[in-house]
Formats: structure tokens, sequence, C-alpha cells
């Protein structure tokens, strides 16, 4: 059975992790109000009941930065999984087939691994994507008079096994233990790695919470000054505009939505 060292896991997360913190931090500080608004749903932000201007743009921020971490950790997870692939097994990232993240030989067989996040990461359209790339990698691959028997994997970072069955007629589906063993041969991998991900990041978030307020308090002044009345009342067929015309902001006409309520 092969042998994965775990310092060799630590230092790999220990080199990477900081990446993910500045690409949150980075990302944090390009954000624009207007842009951000002008992709929300405003029908969403009414039903949520949000009246305080500063409660509606930390609902707003909070949703746009949890799916960037979301994306922005899935791609440190990847390139882990990459590389205890290349330590476990010797195998190749990133092959030259499209949408092949990994390629390794296991038991005397050649795996065509694409590697998601999490088990719920795709449409119809984009499954149909990967099960097209597994077909066109096979297809090459079995040109080759030396190669071995196939098999694809779809390999889910995090996330339960599917209760159906693992087997989606053309290829595996692994998610969480099952994939990280799959990729290490050690069954609790998938928890060992929890503790060096998370080491200092209390430490790491501070300045990103800082610039987080900051943000915050610009971005609810900004929307005071656009999207409420004198009275700090959000406008919201003014904000309702925004998604649908162009120029972003030119409803001169905004007002505060009656409540009908007292009628």
């Amino acid at each position: 059975m092969p042998t994965l060292s775990w310092e060799s896991i630590t230092q790999y997360v220990a080199s990477h992790i900081p990446d993910f913190h500045k690409s949150k931090l980075a990302r944090l500080k390009t954000l624009k109000l207007l842009k951000m608004l002008s992709r929300k749903n405003p029908y969403l932000l009414s039903a949520k009941g949000l009246a305080a201007p500063r409660d509606l743009v930390k609902s707003i921020l909070d949703a746009f930065l949890s799916s960037q971490e979301e994306t922005m950790l899935g791609g440190f997870l990847e390139g882990l999984a990459i590389f205890v692939a290349q330590e476990t097994y010797g195998a190749h990232g990133k092959s030259c087939a499209q949408g092949i993240d990994l390629e390794l030989d296991k038991e005397g067989k050649r795996f065509f691994v694409a590697i998601k996040s999490g088990p719920a990461w795709g449409n119809n359209s984009q499954i149909g994507k990967m099960r097209s790339d597994f077909k066109a990698a096979m297809k090459v691959y079995g040109q080759s008079k030396d190669a071995l028997p196939a098999q694809c994997i779809n390999g889910c970072c995090y996330g339960k096994q599917p209760k159906s069955s693992e087997h989606k007629g053309d290829y595996i589906k692994l998610c969480g233990q099952r994939f990280w063993e799959f990729i290490s041969s050690d069954s609790e991998l998938y928890i060992k790695i929890v503790e060096p991900i998370g080491y200092n990041a209390k430490e790491r978030n501070e300045e990103f919470l800082a610039q987080y307020e900051l943000v915050v308090d610009s971005f609810t002044e900004e929307f005071r000054s656009v999207f409420c009345d004198e009275k700090n009342r959000i406008l919201w067929d003014k904000l309702t505009a925004t998604s649908s015309e162009a120029p972003l902001i030119r409803y001169s006409t905004a007002r505060p939505l009656r409540d009908t309520s007292k009628s």
C-alpha cells in the first residue's frame, strides 16, 4: 500500500492556504456596490424584509463573499488533492485532455479524474460537458497500444457519498471521505486535513475583518445617498430599476412604497 508523508501535506497546506486568505482580501478591496446591486434579485431583498440600509448592504456583501470564498477554497482543495495523488501514486496533475484535472494509475487501471468542490456542483449541461470530456479522454487514451483498462472519476472534495449508486454509467462519483481515500489510500485523510487548513485562521482573518467593516461602512453611506430618501427609507422602486435599466441609475421618480397595511 502506498504511503503518504503527513509532513509533506502540512507543508503544502502551510505554503498555499495563505493564498486563499490573500485572494479573499484582494477581492474584497475591488468590490463595487452598484455592480453588486445590479446582479441581485431586488424582489428577494424586499421579501427578506431588510429595512435598514446597513442590514441590506451586509446581506448583499455576505452572500457575494460566501460564493467567492467557496470558489477560492475549491481551487485550493483541488490543488491539495492533486498534490496528494502525486505524492501517493505519482499522478499527473492537469492532464492535456480537456476537463481532466488528474490522471493516476492504481491497481492496474488508468483513472481520469475531474475534481469538483462539492457534490452539487453543476446543472445538467455542465454534467453533460464533463461526460463529453471523459469520453474524449478515454477515446484518445484507448488508441495507445500500452493502454491500461481505464475509468473516469468525478471527485468531490467534500460532501456525503450519493445515496444512490456511485456508478453513474460512464463515470464513478466519489465524495468527501471516499474521494480523499481514493487518492491517498488513507481512510481518515479527509478529517486530518481540517486542522492544518484552519491553522492560524483567526490571525489571518483579522486584516480581512478590519477591511470588511470599512467596506460595509463605505457601501452603507453610498447606498443611503443613492437609494434612500431624507428619512433614511429605502427607495425600493429605484433599487429595483438598477437590475433592469442601463445606465445603471436613471430612474429619477423613485419613491418609497406605500404602506398598505394601514389602509
